[in-house]
Protein backbone atom coordinates (compact mmCIF):
# COMPACT_ATOMS: atom_id res chain seq x y z
CA UNK A 1 0.00 0.00 0.00
CA UNK A 2 2.82 2.42 0.87
CA UNK A 3 4.63 1.57 -2.37
CA UNK A 4 1.58 2.60 -4.39
CA UNK A 5 1.56 6.03 -2.74
CA UNK A 6 5.28 6.32 -3.43
CA UNK A 7 4.61 5.56 -7.11
CA UNK A 8 1.85 8.16 -7.18
CA UNK A 9 4.14 10.79 -5.66
CA UNK A 10 6.76 10.13 -8.35
CA UNK A 11 4.49 11.93 -10.83
CA UNK A 12 5.00 15.63 -10.29
CA UNK A 13 1.58 16.97 -11.36
CA UNK A 14 -0.28 14.15 -9.59
CA UNK A 15 1.74 14.80 -6.44
CA UNK A 16 0.76 18.47 -6.61
CA UNK A 17 -2.92 17.56 -6.98
CA UNK A 18 -2.85 15.22 -3.98
CA UNK A 19 -0.99 17.70 -1.75
CA UNK A 20 -3.26 20.54 -2.88
CA UNK A 21 -6.35 18.49 -2.01
CA UNK A 22 -4.94 17.51 1.38
CA UNK A 23 -4.08 21.14 2.12
CA UNK A 24 -7.62 22.32 1.36
CA UNK A 25 -9.12 19.54 3.49
CA UNK A 26 -6.85 20.61 6.37
CA UNK A 27 -8.11 24.19 5.92
CA UNK A 28 -11.66 22.85 6.01
CA UNK A 29 -11.06 20.97 9.25
CA UNK A 30 -9.33 23.96 10.84
CA UNK A 31 -12.30 26.15 9.94
CA UNK A 32 -14.59 23.59 11.56
CA UNK A 33 -13.04 24.54 14.93
CA UNK A 34 -13.73 28.29 14.68
CA UNK A 35 -16.98 29.04 16.60
CA UNK A 36 -19.54 31.58 15.47
CA UNK A 37 -19.65 34.54 17.91
CA UNK A 38 -22.81 35.27 19.86
CA UNK A 39 -23.79 31.63 20.46
CA UNK A 40 -24.01 29.94 23.87
CA UNK A 41 -22.24 26.67 23.08
CA UNK A 42 -23.46 25.02 26.29
CA UNK A 43 -27.06 25.71 25.37
CA UNK A 44 -26.42 24.63 21.78
CA UNK A 45 -24.96 21.29 22.85
CA UNK A 46 -27.93 20.75 25.15
CA UNK A 47 -30.32 21.52 22.30
CA UNK A 48 -28.60 19.07 19.92
CA UNK A 49 -27.96 16.31 22.47
CA UNK A 50 -31.15 14.58 21.30
CA UNK A 51 -30.67 14.95 17.59
CA UNK A 52 -33.63 15.27 15.27
CA UNK A 53 -33.57 13.94 11.72
CA UNK A 54 -32.40 17.29 10.41
CA UNK A 55 -29.65 17.56 13.02
CA UNK A 56 -28.53 14.04 12.13
CA UNK A 57 -28.29 15.09 8.51
CA UNK A 58 -26.42 18.31 9.30
CA UNK A 59 -23.96 16.44 11.51
CA UNK A 60 -23.37 13.94 8.72
CA UNK A 61 -22.70 16.64 6.12
CA UNK A 62 -20.56 18.92 8.30
CA UNK A 63 -18.88 16.60 10.81
CA UNK A 64 -18.19 18.17 14.18
CA UNK A 65 -18.83 21.67 12.79
CA UNK A 66 -22.57 21.45 13.44
CA UNK A 67 -22.34 20.08 16.99
CA UNK A 68 -19.88 22.87 17.88
CA UNK A 69 -21.74 25.46 15.76
CA UNK A 70 -18.66 26.74 13.97
CA UNK A 71 -18.47 28.84 10.80
CA UNK A 72 -18.93 25.66 8.73
CA UNK A 73 -21.95 24.49 10.76
CA UNK A 74 -24.31 24.60 7.77
CA UNK A 75 -21.81 22.62 5.71
CA UNK A 76 -22.21 22.21 1.97
CA UNK A 77 -25.85 21.03 2.19
CA UNK A 78 -27.40 24.45 1.25
CA UNK A 79 -25.43 24.37 -2.00
CA UNK A 80 -26.58 20.79 -2.70
CA UNK A 81 -30.19 21.81 -2.06
CA UNK A 82 -29.83 24.80 -4.39
CA UNK A 83 -28.28 22.57 -7.08
CA UNK A 84 -31.21 20.15 -6.90
CA UNK A 85 -33.74 23.00 -7.11
CA UNK A 86 -31.99 24.56 -10.13
CA UNK A 87 -31.72 21.20 -11.92
CA UNK A 88 -35.42 20.58 -11.41
CA UNK A 89 -36.26 24.09 -12.60
CA UNK A 90 -34.07 23.57 -15.67
CA UNK A 91 -36.37 20.74 -16.73
CA UNK A 92 -39.54 22.69 -15.93
CA UNK A 93 -38.59 26.12 -17.35
CA UNK A 94 -37.71 26.26 -21.09
CA UNK A 95 -35.55 29.40 -20.69
CA UNK A 96 -33.30 27.66 -18.16
CA UNK A 97 -33.18 24.57 -20.36
CA UNK A 98 -31.91 26.68 -23.27
CA UNK A 99 -29.34 28.30 -20.99
CA UNK A 100 -28.09 24.90 -19.83
CA UNK A 101 -27.16 23.97 -23.42
CA UNK A 102 -24.82 26.94 -23.81
CA UNK A 103 -21.49 27.53 -22.09
CA UNK A 104 -22.36 31.06 -20.94
CA UNK A 105 -25.78 29.87 -19.83
CA UNK A 106 -24.31 27.08 -17.72
CA UNK A 107 -22.03 29.58 -16.04
CA UNK A 108 -25.01 31.82 -15.27
CA UNK A 109 -26.93 28.86 -13.80
CA UNK A 110 -23.91 28.00 -11.67
CA UNK A 111 -23.75 31.58 -10.36
CA UNK A 112 -27.47 31.48 -9.54
CA UNK A 113 -26.90 28.18 -7.73
CA UNK A 114 -24.16 29.73 -5.60
CA UNK A 115 -26.31 32.72 -4.65
CA UNK A 116 -29.24 30.42 -3.85
CA UNK A 117 -26.95 28.24 -1.71
CA UNK A 118 -25.80 31.25 0.31
CA UNK A 119 -29.41 32.39 0.75
CA UNK A 120 -30.48 28.95 1.94
CA UNK A 121 -27.57 28.93 4.42
CA UNK A 122 -28.90 32.18 5.92
CA UNK A 123 -32.46 30.86 6.17
CA UNK A 124 -31.32 27.52 7.56
CA UNK A 125 -29.05 29.06 10.22
CA UNK A 126 -31.74 31.46 11.45
CA UNK A 127 -34.43 28.77 11.39
CA UNK A 128 -32.41 26.25 13.40
CA UNK A 129 -31.29 28.78 16.00
CA UNK A 130 -34.78 30.25 16.42
CA UNK A 131 -36.38 26.81 16.73
CA UNK A 132 -34.01 25.71 19.53
CA UNK A 133 -33.78 29.07 21.27
CA UNK A 134 -35.78 29.35 24.48
CA UNK A 135 -37.11 25.76 24.61
CA UNK A 136 -34.34 24.18 26.71
CA UNK A 137 -35.09 22.48 30.00
CA UNK A 138 -32.16 24.22 31.74
CA UNK A 139 -33.60 27.62 30.88
CA UNK A 140 -30.53 28.66 28.90
CA UNK A 141 -30.81 30.45 25.58
CA UNK A 142 -28.68 29.80 22.54
CA UNK A 143 -28.80 33.49 21.63
CA UNK A 144 -29.39 35.87 24.52
CA UNK A 145 -30.57 39.46 24.52
CA UNK A 146 -33.68 41.30 23.40
CA UNK A 147 -34.58 43.89 20.85
CA UNK A 148 -31.76 45.29 18.72
CA UNK A 149 -29.04 43.32 20.51
CA UNK A 150 -30.81 40.04 19.74
CA UNK A 151 -31.34 40.98 16.08
CA UNK A 152 -27.67 41.99 15.77
CA UNK A 153 -26.45 38.65 17.19
CA UNK A 154 -28.83 36.79 14.88
CA UNK A 155 -27.53 38.77 11.89
CA UNK A 156 -23.92 37.94 12.84
CA UNK A 157 -24.81 34.25 13.02
CA UNK A 158 -26.51 34.36 9.62
CA UNK A 159 -23.59 36.21 7.99
CA UNK A 160 -20.99 33.84 9.46
CA UNK A 161 -22.97 30.74 8.43
CA UNK A 162 -23.48 32.09 4.89
CA UNK A 163 -19.79 33.01 4.60
CA UNK A 164 -18.81 29.52 5.75
CA UNK A 165 -21.02 27.86 3.14
CA UNK A 166 -19.70 30.20 0.41
CA UNK A 167 -16.12 29.37 1.39
CA UNK A 168 -16.89 25.63 1.25
CA UNK A 169 -18.33 26.06 -2.23
CA UNK A 170 -15.07 27.72 -3.26
CA UNK A 171 -13.04 24.91 -1.66
CA UNK A 172 -15.07 22.29 -3.50
CA UNK A 173 -14.55 24.02 -6.84
CA UNK A 174 -10.80 24.31 -6.26
CA UNK A 175 -10.52 20.61 -5.40
CA UNK A 176 -12.45 19.74 -8.56
CA UNK A 177 -10.40 22.01 -10.82
CA UNK A 178 -6.89 21.79 -9.36
CA UNK A 179 -7.10 18.80 -7.01
CA UNK A 180 -7.98 15.16 -7.56
CA UNK A 181 -11.62 15.94 -8.41
CA UNK A 182 -15.03 15.34 -6.79
CA UNK A 183 -14.67 18.47 -4.65
CA UNK A 184 -18.08 18.42 -2.98
CA UNK A 185 -17.89 14.67 -2.38
CA UNK A 186 -14.41 15.03 -0.90
CA UNK A 187 -15.66 17.60 1.62
CA UNK A 188 -18.50 15.28 2.66
CA UNK A 189 -15.99 12.41 2.87
CA UNK A 190 -13.75 14.49 5.15
CA UNK A 191 -16.73 15.33 7.38
CA UNK A 192 -17.64 11.67 7.83
CA UNK A 193 -14.06 10.53 8.42
CA UNK A 194 -13.66 13.22 11.10
CA UNK A 195 -16.38 11.47 13.11
CA UNK A 196 -14.62 8.08 13.15
CA UNK A 197 -12.44 8.87 16.21
CA UNK A 198 -15.54 9.96 18.15
CA UNK A 199 -17.31 6.75 17.15
CA UNK A 200 -14.37 4.62 18.32
CA UNK A 201 -14.14 6.59 21.57
CA UNK A 202 -17.87 6.11 22.13
CA UNK A 203 -17.57 2.34 21.71
CA UNK A 204 -14.55 2.16 24.04
CA UNK A 205 -16.31 4.18 26.73
CA UNK A 206 -19.38 1.94 26.46
CA UNK A 207 -17.20 -1.14 27.04
CA UNK A 208 -15.39 0.50 29.98
CA UNK A 209 -18.69 1.53 31.57
CA UNK A 210 -20.01 -2.06 31.48
CA UNK A 211 -17.04 -4.42 30.97
CA UNK A 212 -19.02 -7.51 31.92
CA UNK A 213 -22.11 -6.68 29.89
CA UNK A 214 -22.82 -9.21 27.17
CA UNK A 215 -25.15 -6.79 25.38
CA UNK A 216 -22.36 -4.23 24.98
CA UNK A 217 -20.17 -6.74 23.17
CA UNK A 218 -23.12 -8.01 21.10
CA UNK A 219 -23.89 -4.44 20.06
CA UNK A 220 -20.27 -3.88 19.05
CA UNK A 221 -20.18 -7.16 17.12
CA UNK A 222 -23.39 -6.42 15.23
CA UNK A 223 -22.15 -2.91 14.36
CA UNK A 224 -18.87 -4.31 13.00
CA UNK A 225 -20.68 -6.99 10.98
CA UNK A 226 -23.04 -4.41 9.45
CA UNK A 227 -20.15 -2.08 8.54
CA UNK A 228 -18.10 -4.90 6.96
CA UNK A 229 -21.14 -6.15 5.02
CA UNK A 230 -21.81 -2.63 3.75
CA UNK A 231 -18.22 -2.20 2.59
CA UNK A 232 -18.26 -5.58 0.84
CA UNK A 233 -21.52 -4.96 -1.02
CA UNK A 234 -20.61 -1.40 -2.01
CA UNK A 235 -17.23 -2.46 -3.42
CA UNK A 236 -18.76 -5.44 -5.23
CA UNK A 237 -21.53 -3.42 -6.89
CA UNK A 238 -19.23 -0.50 -7.68
CA UNK A 239 -16.96 -2.82 -9.65
CA UNK A 240 -19.86 -4.51 -11.48
CA UNK A 241 -20.03 -3.59 -15.17
CA UNK A 242 -22.44 -4.54 -17.96
CA UNK A 243 -20.31 -5.08 -21.07
CA UNK A 244 -22.19 -4.33 -24.29
CA UNK A 245 -20.36 -5.81 -27.32
CA UNK A 246 -19.39 -3.30 -30.01
CA UNK A 247 -17.94 -4.11 -33.43
CA UNK A 248 -16.25 -1.62 -35.72
CA UNK A 249 -16.57 -2.06 -39.48
CA UNK A 250 -13.47 -2.32 -41.65
CA UNK A 251 -12.50 0.80 -43.57
CA UNK A 252 -9.92 1.16 -46.30
CA UNK A 253 -8.01 4.44 -46.35
CA UNK A 254 -5.48 4.54 -49.19
CA UNK A 255 -3.64 1.24 -49.04
CA UNK A 256 -4.30 0.63 -45.36
CA UNK A 257 -7.25 -1.03 -43.67
CA UNK A 258 -8.61 0.32 -40.40
CA UNK A 259 -11.23 -0.95 -37.94
CA UNK A 260 -12.65 -4.43 -37.92
CA UNK A 261 -12.02 -4.87 -34.20
CA UNK A 262 -14.34 -6.18 -31.52
CA UNK A 263 -14.60 -4.39 -28.20
CA UNK A 264 -17.23 -3.61 -25.60
CA UNK A 265 -19.01 -0.60 -24.13
CA UNK A 266 -18.80 -0.72 -20.30
CA UNK A 267 -21.88 0.46 -18.39
CA UNK A 268 -21.53 0.45 -14.61
CA UNK A 269 -24.18 -1.18 -12.48
CA UNK A 270 -24.28 1.91 -10.27
CA UNK A 271 -23.04 4.68 -12.54
CA UNK A 272 -24.58 7.43 -10.39
CA UNK A 273 -22.51 6.58 -7.34
CA UNK A 274 -23.89 7.90 -4.09
CA UNK A 275 -25.36 11.15 -5.49
CA UNK A 276 -29.01 9.95 -5.59
CA UNK A 277 -28.73 9.10 -1.90
CA UNK A 278 -27.31 12.53 -1.03
CA UNK A 279 -30.01 14.25 -3.11
CA UNK A 280 -32.77 12.24 -1.42
CA UNK A 281 -31.38 13.01 2.04
CA UNK A 282 -31.27 16.71 1.22
CA UNK A 283 -34.86 16.82 -0.03
CA UNK A 284 -36.10 14.87 3.00
CA UNK A 285 -34.66 17.52 5.32
CA UNK A 286 -35.92 20.54 3.35
CA UNK A 287 -39.49 20.42 4.80
CA UNK A 288 -38.04 20.04 8.29
CA UNK A 289 -35.98 23.18 7.67
CA UNK A 290 -39.20 25.02 6.79
CA UNK A 291 -40.83 23.53 9.88
CA UNK A 292 -38.37 25.44 12.08
CA UNK A 293 -40.40 28.59 11.38
CA UNK A 294 -43.70 27.03 12.57
CA UNK A 295 -44.78 27.11 16.17
CA UNK A 296 -44.46 23.86 18.17
CA UNK A 297 -47.79 22.05 18.19
CA UNK A 298 -49.01 23.53 14.89
CA UNK A 299 -50.78 21.29 12.40
CA UNK A 300 -47.84 21.02 10.00
CA UNK A 301 -45.39 20.35 12.83
CA UNK A 302 -47.54 17.62 14.34
CA UNK A 303 -48.12 16.01 10.93
CA UNK A 304 -44.42 15.98 10.11
CA UNK A 305 -43.35 14.73 13.53
CA UNK A 306 -45.94 11.98 13.50
CA UNK A 307 -45.53 10.59 9.99
CA UNK A 308 -42.22 11.79 8.57
CA UNK A 309 -39.73 11.31 11.40
CA UNK A 310 -36.87 8.87 10.93
CA UNK A 311 -36.96 7.22 14.36
CA UNK A 312 -39.60 5.16 16.16
CA UNK A 313 -41.65 7.18 18.62
CA UNK A 314 -44.52 7.00 21.08
CA UNK A 315 -47.34 9.54 21.16
CA UNK A 316 -49.08 10.38 24.44
CA UNK A 317 -51.98 12.85 24.46
CA UNK A 318 -50.96 14.36 21.15
CA UNK A 319 -47.29 14.82 22.09
CA UNK A 320 -44.53 12.82 20.38
CA UNK A 321 -41.67 11.25 22.31
CA UNK A 322 -38.70 9.88 20.40
CA UNK A 323 -37.62 6.33 21.14
CA UNK A 324 -34.36 4.71 20.12
CA UNK A 325 -36.03 1.33 19.68
CA UNK A 326 -39.47 -0.08 18.98
CA UNK A 327 -41.45 -0.23 22.21
CA UNK A 328 -42.99 -3.61 23.15
CA UNK A 329 -46.71 -3.82 22.39
CA UNK A 330 -47.70 -4.09 26.07
CA UNK A 331 -45.73 -0.96 26.98
CA UNK A 332 -47.10 0.89 23.97
CA UNK A 333 -50.65 0.19 25.11
CA UNK A 334 -49.80 1.67 28.49
CA UNK A 335 -48.04 4.86 27.40
CA UNK A 336 -49.76 5.71 24.14
CA UNK A 337 -49.76 4.95 20.41
CA UNK A 338 -46.65 3.53 18.78
CA UNK A 339 -45.59 5.07 15.47
CA UNK A 340 -42.77 3.37 13.60
CA UNK A 341 -41.13 5.45 10.84
CA UNK A 342 -42.48 3.39 7.93
CA UNK A 343 -43.82 6.38 6.01
CA UNK A 344 -40.47 8.17 6.28
CA UNK A 345 -38.54 5.23 4.89
CA UNK A 346 -41.07 4.59 2.10
CA UNK A 347 -40.77 8.21 0.93
CA UNK A 348 -36.99 8.05 1.35
CA UNK A 349 -36.89 4.84 -0.72
CA UNK A 350 -38.97 6.35 -3.55
CA UNK A 351 -36.87 9.54 -3.61
CA UNK A 352 -33.65 7.55 -4.04
CA UNK A 353 -35.19 5.71 -7.01
CA UNK A 354 -36.51 8.95 -8.51
CA UNK A 355 -33.22 10.81 -8.17
CA UNK A 356 -31.38 7.82 -9.64
CA UNK A 357 -33.38 8.17 -12.87
CA UNK A 358 -33.21 11.97 -12.70
CA UNK A 359 -29.42 12.03 -12.47
CA UNK A 360 -29.08 9.41 -15.22
CA UNK A 361 -31.23 11.53 -17.55
CA UNK A 362 -28.77 14.40 -17.03
CA UNK A 363 -25.50 12.50 -17.34
CA UNK A 364 -26.31 9.79 -19.91
CA UNK A 365 -27.60 10.51 -23.43
CA UNK A 366 -28.18 7.26 -25.35
CA UNK A 367 -29.04 9.10 -28.59
CA UNK A 368 -25.73 10.99 -28.51
CA UNK A 369 -23.81 7.81 -27.73
CA UNK A 370 -25.52 6.01 -30.60
CA UNK A 371 -24.61 8.88 -32.93
CA UNK A 372 -20.96 8.74 -31.89
CA UNK A 373 -20.83 4.99 -32.46
CA UNK A 374 -22.33 5.36 -35.93
CA UNK A 375 -19.95 8.16 -36.90
CA UNK A 376 -16.97 6.03 -35.92
CA UNK A 377 -18.21 2.99 -37.80
CA UNK A 378 -19.24 1.09 -34.68
CA UNK A 379 -22.39 -0.93 -34.12
CA UNK A 380 -23.85 -3.37 -31.62
CA UNK A 381 -24.24 -6.86 -33.16
CA UNK A 382 -27.90 -7.60 -33.80
CA UNK A 383 -28.98 -3.97 -33.35
CA UNK A 384 -29.40 -1.57 -36.27
CA UNK A 385 -27.34 1.66 -36.07
CA UNK A 386 -29.03 4.96 -35.32
CA UNK A 387 -32.30 5.22 -33.43
CA UNK A 388 -32.63 1.46 -32.62
CA UNK A 389 -29.16 1.54 -31.01
CA UNK A 390 -30.15 4.57 -28.92
CA UNK A 391 -33.34 2.85 -27.79
CA UNK A 392 -31.39 -0.28 -26.90
CA UNK A 393 -28.81 1.67 -24.88
CA UNK A 394 -31.63 3.60 -23.17
CA UNK A 395 -33.35 0.35 -22.18
CA UNK A 396 -30.12 -1.07 -20.75
CA UNK A 397 -29.44 2.20 -18.92
CA UNK A 398 -32.93 2.21 -17.36
CA UNK A 399 -32.46 -1.32 -16.07
CA UNK A 400 -29.05 -0.56 -14.61
CA UNK A 401 -30.36 2.65 -13.06
CA UNK A 402 -33.19 0.75 -11.39
CA UNK A 403 -30.75 -1.84 -10.07
CA UNK A 404 -28.29 0.78 -8.81
CA UNK A 405 -31.01 2.87 -7.17
CA UNK A 406 -32.56 -0.18 -5.49
CA UNK A 407 -29.11 -1.14 -4.24
CA UNK A 408 -28.54 2.32 -2.75
CA UNK A 409 -31.99 2.42 -1.15
CA UNK A 410 -31.75 -1.05 0.40
CA UNK A 411 -28.18 -0.59 1.65
CA UNK A 412 -29.00 2.82 3.15
CA UNK A 413 -32.32 1.89 4.78
CA UNK A 414 -32.32 -1.77 5.83
CA UNK A 415 -29.18 -1.70 8.05
CA UNK A 416 -30.41 1.51 9.70
CA UNK A 417 -33.78 -0.07 10.52
CA UNK A 418 -32.08 -3.18 11.91
CA UNK A 419 -29.77 -1.15 14.13
CA UNK A 420 -32.66 1.02 15.38
CA UNK A 421 -34.77 -2.06 16.16
CA UNK A 422 -31.87 -3.46 18.20
CA UNK A 423 -31.46 -0.12 20.02
CA UNK A 424 -28.09 0.42 18.37
CA UNK A 425 -27.84 4.08 17.47
CA UNK A 426 -24.59 5.90 16.90
CA UNK A 427 -23.09 8.80 15.00
CA UNK A 428 -21.56 6.51 12.40
CA UNK A 429 -24.41 4.70 10.72
CA UNK A 430 -25.03 2.81 7.51
CA UNK A 431 -25.44 5.94 5.38
CA UNK A 432 -22.09 7.29 6.57
CA UNK A 433 -20.30 4.08 5.63
CA UNK A 434 -22.03 3.97 2.25
CA UNK A 435 -21.07 7.54 1.34
CA UNK A 436 -17.52 7.18 2.65
CA UNK A 437 -16.78 3.95 0.76
CA UNK A 438 -18.39 5.20 -2.47
CA UNK A 439 -16.41 8.45 -2.49
CA UNK A 440 -13.19 6.58 -1.68
CA UNK A 441 -13.78 4.21 -4.60
CA UNK A 442 -14.54 7.06 -7.01
CA UNK A 443 -11.41 8.93 -5.95
CA UNK A 444 -9.30 5.77 -6.25
CA UNK A 445 -10.58 5.19 -9.79
CA UNK A 446 -9.64 8.72 -10.78
CA UNK A 447 -6.13 8.30 -9.40
CA UNK A 448 -5.90 4.90 -11.06
CA UNK A 449 -6.83 6.33 -14.47
CA UNK A 450 -4.29 9.15 -14.12
CA UNK A 451 -1.59 6.64 -13.18
CA UNK A 452 -2.38 4.50 -16.22
CA UNK A 453 -2.33 7.55 -18.51
CA UNK A 454 1.28 8.12 -17.48
CA UNK A 455 2.28 4.48 -18.09
CA UNK A 456 2.65 3.67 -14.41
CA UNK A 457 1.25 0.68 -12.64
CA UNK A 458 -2.25 0.97 -11.25
CA UNK A 459 -2.75 2.91 -8.06
CA UNK A 460 -3.75 -0.21 -6.12
CA UNK A 461 -1.34 -2.62 -7.78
Amino acid sequence: MFSTFINAFKIKDLRKKILYTVLLIVVYRLGSAIPIPGVNLGAWKEATSQLSAMSDFMSLMSGSAFSQFTIFAMGISPYITASIILQLLTIAIPALERMSKEEDGRQKIERITRYAGVGLAVVQAIGIVMSYNGVLESGQRIVSGTGGAFVLRLAIIAICAAAGTAFLMWLGERITEKGIGNGISMLIFASIVSRVPDFISQRINAIKAAPGSVMTWVTLLITIVVILALITFVVYIDKAVRKIPVQYAKRVVGRKMYGGQNTHLPMKANANGVLPLIFAMTIMQFPEMIMQFFKPGSGFTNFWNRWMISRPQVWVDGVGYLKTSVVPRADAQLVGIQFAPFVYYVVYFLLIIAFGYFYTSITFNPAEMSKNLQQNGGFIPGIRPGKPTGEYLGKISNRLTLFGSLFLAIIAIVPTIILNMLDITNMFGATSVLIMVSVALETTEQLESQMLMRHYKGFLN
